[in-house]
């Protein structure tokens, strides 16, 4: 699903971030991506998400706590940023809670933050498409939920676009936020539960 959100998404990020930009992310990305799913295989999956969710749920607080938000361009963060998410898209098929963070922090734009994730988002999700298929945990019951979900997929694209186009300065940050402390509470319940 993210593969193809990011498809139809293209045209709106292509011309806000160079592949050079966000090719440290890109390679960490994918070696991590290879990483998560031989630890998908190796531990239990209830773990990881637990370690993920409390870490996500601890970033999320921090950055609230931040007030004022700096651009962070710290070396290294990227190449970090992109091994986790990448252990993370492997090992769960959610990305997103570390490149978001790291989009946070060093992109203060809206405008760029947005389109630096769905770049990333284009290219982490074909590398997990390709390791799924290739580690054969890729079943015919997903290809049907996917076909299912499209329409829904296609609208909130739409809508998400209008919102983002009207609100997205004014609010960029405080939805991503809101969007990661959901993300942690549910990578955590779910490791609970």
């Amino acid at each position: 699903m993210a593969f193809t959100l990011s498809l139809l998404s293209v045209r709106s990020f292509s011309s806000v971030i160079s592949l050079g930009e966000i090719k440290p992310l890109l390679l960490m990305s994918a070696a991590g991506t290879v990483l998560g799913v031989f630890i998908l295989k190796l531990i239990p999956a209830e773990l990881f998400q637990l370690c993920v969710g409390v870490a996500v749920l601890i970033a999320c607080m921090g950055l609230m706590a931040s007030g004022t938000p700096v651009s962070l361009h710290v070396r290294g963060l990227s190449w970090l940023a992109g091994l986790l998410s990448g252990l993370m898209n492997g090992a769960l098929a959610i990305p997103g809670p570390p490149i978001i963070i790291y989009a946070m922090v060093t992109e203060l734009d809206p405008i760029r933050s947005r389109a630096l994730l769905m770049a990333f988002f284009l290219a982490s999700s074909a590398f997990a498409l390709i390791a799924y298929a290739v580690a054969g945990v890729i079943e015919l019951q997903s290809v049907k939920y996917y076909l299912l979900s499209i329409p829904a997929l296609v609208g909130g694209d739409w809508l998400g676009s209008r919102l983002f186009d009207r609100y997205g300065r004014s609010l960029y940050r405080k939805v991503a936020l809101l969007a990661l402390a959901a993300l942690g509470v549910s990578i955590t319940l779910r490791a609970l539960l």
